[in-house]
């Protein structure tokens, strides 16, 4: 995956042409799925992550700078944090993956399903099995719920419904972040390092 910015300026710079605005809502975000937002929808910035579970820049990205994210920002209401699923053709099983999340989700589980399906990455992208991949971190009742969830054919229109708001915002790899402040939009393609991320914020928070 290739940085489209390595600086907040660089962020900045993209939003000199104009963004689609979608309907205000959520800090102009609509279409929020409660179970896969995280912080008080009453923060000052609200930031949407498009993201699929098989890319490894997205494993990192969870892995190390939304850990502190949720800790420093998330936790103390100055990011509203939303998941949002972009699996991309190339991945053979980041669809399946999605629809176990967004079915974990729906039972409250989304935070060890995600964190599982990153962690063991490598193995479930080789072996396909997503399915045991989440097995291992619920319980047989809520397994039980979530297969049911899976097989029903209603998570894949809200997967596809968080792809097309990507394409509004030409998203084009993941994992791709969409920043919402005071009115503005600020999309960043690529890992954020925490340190990065952390200016940004700051100077985002800071604005009048």
């Amino acid at each position: 995956m290739t940085p489209a910015g390595t600086s907040e300026r660089a962020a900045e710079s993209r939003n000199a042409s104009p963004q689609p605005v979608a309907a205000q809502a959520e800090g102009g975000v609509t279409d929020v799925d409660p179970h896969k937002a995280f912080g008080s929808k009453s923060a000052p910035i609200v930031m949407e992550v498009f993201s699929d579970f098989q890319c490894p820049a997205c494993k990192t990205l969870f892995l190390t700078t939304n850990r502190q994210l949720m800790d420093n920002y998330v936790s103390t209401g100055k990011v509203y944090l939303i998941h949002r699923d972009f699996p991309l053709p190339m991945h053979a099983y980041s669809r399946v993956a999605a629809r176990y999340a967004r079915a974990a989700a729906d039972l409250g589980k989304v935070e060890p399903v995600e964190k599982a399906l990153f962690e063991n990455q490598e193995k479930w992208e080789q072996s396909g099995d997503v399915d045991g991949t989440v097995a291992a971190v619920l319980s047989s009742a809520d397994m039980t719920k979530v297969r049911a969830l899976v097989k029903g054919g209603t998570l894949e229109p809200l997967i596809e419904k968080d792809v097309q708001l990507g394409q509004m915002y030409r998203v084009n790899q993941t994992p791709t972040t969409v920043f919402h402040s005071k009115g503005q939009t600020y999309p960043y393609s690529s890992a954020m390092s925490y340190e990065i991320l952390r200016q940004f914020l700051d100077q985002l928070l800071s604005q009048k």
